[in-house]
């Protein structure tokens, strides 16, 4: 009977469930347990990235559900904090959630998350959900008034162009208080008295950063990829003969050696050199870096192809590099987006022209 019951009932049992659980819901990860406070329950986060969140973080640089890479939206805190704790505001994408829980270098503060549709501090300040109204609503929705001493936001600096202080002010009665562009100086920041040195207010965009955004620019260019290669090699095999499989084949492989240039130089070369790219604008950036790829591709097939074949090549290379570099515009604080539409009502034209220039050259070069 005992043995039955031993196939019966499987393998042993696994760990009981936490203290913390709910019906109804899951305890998140990142979470490490619940405290009680007046207005009930406040989740305690982690301050340690644990190796799922790296991952995680990995998977959406590189595109991966990035729409769907969100905390819930409302109070939580790290350490024990108590009424006077400063409480700072941030979005619900969970890499500024992250950056805030880990960054923060604080015993103990309170995190308000406002919904900001799972978008960074930055863009959703622009977009227009980062806003006075959703910082009003959550201070209401978390009864902040009813168990704080103090009256104090500190909100990202970034989150300026979409929060009014004054109206904040006006309908909930907390005064905002803009911190640091970086989270690793807040506790410096609060340690002088919530005065922000000129080095606080800089916004920088060093070559880490500028480096860490093109796997999600990358992940955009790889989508369409095999629809334009394909483009690439249709167009290559037109020539005397009407179409040829022979030549499709070989000028297609220089065509996408062109195609892959312009992705190094207008993805990855831009960004990286960005300071050192003659110009301005992006574009123009994009430009100079795709000739001197294009001047690499082109005097490496010297030889095996024509004159107008590497004008086609070069000219391919530095379009295409020049339209991906100035998509770059939206993740870099270089640009405003008045600046932005300016630029492309400039570039775009002068972009698919060349193309159209491109493909002329390309197919003529095969009469030849």
């Amino acid at each position: 009977m005992a043995q039955d019951e031993k196939v019966c009932c499987g393998p042993p049992s696994g760990p009981p469930s936490g203290p913390f659980e709910r019906p109804g819901y899951r305890l998140l990860p990142f979470v490490a347990e619940v405290i009680d406070t007046a207005t009930g329950p406040v989740p305690r986060v982690k301050t340690i990235l644990e190796t799922s969140d790296h991952l995680s973080t990995a998977r959406v640089r590189w595109g991966i559900r990035r729409d769907q890479y969100k905390v819930a939206p409302g109070l939580y805190c790290i350490g024990h904090p108590n009424a006077h704790s400063p409480v700072l505001v941030t979005a619900n994408y969970k890499l500024s959630f992250d950056r805030v829980r880990s960054e923060a270098n604080l015993p103990a503060a309170w995190i308000l998350v406002v919904d900001t549709r799972g978008i960074n501090v930055w863009c959703a300040a622009g977009k227009g959900t980062f806003s006075t109204e959703e910082v009003v609503r959550q201070v209401r929705a978390a009864r902040l008034d009813a168990f704080l001493a103090h009256r104090r936001l500190i909100l990202p600096q970034l989150a300026a162009t979409g929060v009014s202080a004054r109206n904040v002010t006006k309908e909930c009665g907390f005064t905002v208080i803009w911190g640091p562009v970086r989270i690793g100086e807040l506790r410096r920041f609060i340690d002088g008295g919530m005065n922000a040195s000129l080095s606080m207010r800089q916004v920088t965009f060093p070559f880490y950063e500028r480096l860490v955004l093109v796997p999600v620019e990358l992940s955009f260019i790889i989508r369409h990829l095999p629809w334009v290669l394909a483009v690439v090699f249709l167009l290559s095999g037109i020539g005397a003969n009407v179409f040829s499989f022979q030549m499709a084949w070989t000028r297609g492989l220089w065509m996408a050696a062109a195609l892959a240039g312009g992705v190094l130089s207008g993805s990855i070369l831009t960004p990286a050199l960005l300071p050192w790219i003659p110009g301005r604008a992006f574009s123009l950036k994009g430009v100079w870096a795709g000739l001197l790829v294009g001047l690499m591709i082109g005097g490496t097939l010297w030889h095996r192809t024509s004159v107008w074949e590497v004008v086609a090549l070069l000219l391919f290379t530095m379009a295409l590099s020049s339209f991906l570099a100035m998509n770059f515009t939206g993740a870099t604080p270089f640009t405003s987006p008045s600046g932005v539409e300016k630029e492309m009502r400039k570039a775009l034209p002068a972009q698919f022209g060349t193309i159209l220039a491109v493909i002329a050259l390309w197919i003529t070069a095969a009469f030849r």
